[in-house]
């Protein structure tokens, strides 16, 4: 069904990020099952535009939301694209399917004086996981990359004379992020205190005790528990301290394009959405302090 060359495509040609790739695939691997299960499908020139309107419409049916639905409909554009170049269907019955609409959702971000008590006012234990799990939180709002970035990082990427950390985005885009004299001296006493207690260990900045790279779930739960301690929002993810870095920037007059290019954006829409908090901040302050508002 031409599905393998499709993740083949994605991976080699497209350069997507295994996560992305794995999302795609998720999604295919459902939409056959749908075709076997409700249709008996094998083959995908059967497939027309009424049937995946109708597994479009079930996925509403079984209260899939519109933002996790948009997406399947993407993986299903992307692939029936590639089937017409592979010329492995003769026309494309996605052009007519419409997306539903989808509540627009703000950043959640924390903050500014939440960050400073998180960094300067709880207790981090003197040892390697303690200086470790602080590192992690520094360098996610120093920097606002991303979880996955965060892992891969290696020492050899810090330039500590330059203070820039070269971080490998998605699609394996380069780019070099700068960082304050405070971030490189956590790094360095990180370092020497990794160095000092786990002797057998690879090349990642970031690992365990036991010397391997620190996995998704363990950063996840480190940034979760720790962001609780400061804050009540309900979404506490690693991915919530990159947004705090790009609304903070932005609400202290950082330029919204040196923003995209820190963040890795492929284009400015996806970094235009933080000027929708800055507004939100804007008209809060209006409202206390205009004697008309």
């Amino acid at each position: 069904m031409n599905k393998e060359a499709f993740i083949n495509f994605l991976k080699f040609e497209k350069r997507m990020s295994p996560h992305t790739v794995l999302s795609y695939a998720t999604d295919l691997d459902q939409f056959y099952l749908y075709l076997k299960n409700v249709y008996r499908l094998d083959d995908i020139k059967e497939v027309n535009y009424s049937i995946i309107r109708s597994w479009v419409v079930s996925l509403m049916e079984n209260k899939i939301s519109a933002r996790s639905t948009n997406r399947k409909i993407s993986t299903l554009k992307s692939y029936y694209r590639f089937l017409l170049r592979e010329k492995a269907v003769e026309t494309n019955p996605m052009h007519k399917i419409q997306a539903p609409k989808t509540p627009k959702r703000l950043p959640v971000f924390v903050e500014e004086s939440k960050m400073n008590n998180l960094i300067e006012d709880v207790t981090f234990e003197n040892n390697f996981e303690g200086k470790r799990n602080l590192l992690i939180i520094e360098m996610l709002y120093s920097t606002g990359m991303r979880r996955a970035e965060l892992m891969n990082v290696k020492e050899t990427d810090i330039n500590f004379n330059n203070s820039t950390i070269k971080v490998l985005g998605k699609r394996n885009k380069e780019r070099l992020i700068p960082v304050h004299s405070e971030l490189i001296l956590l790094i360095k006493e990180y370092v020497a205190e990794r160095n000092r207690t786990i002797k057998a260990r690879n090349n990642f900045l970031f690992i365990t005790k036991k010397g391997n790279q620190i996995n998704p779930s363990a950063v996840y739960r480190i940034v979760t528990e720790l962001l609780t301690k400061v804050t009540t929002l309900s979404k506490k993810s690693p991915h919530v301290l990159r947004h705090t870095f790009a609304t903070h920037l932005l609400n202290n007059g950082a330029n919204l394009n040196a923003i995209k290019e820190l963040l890795g954006h492929a284009s400015l829409a996806a970094t235009q959405v933080y000027t929708h908090n800055t507004i939100e901040k804007l008209k809060s302050v209006y409202s206390k302090a205009h004697p008309k508002a």
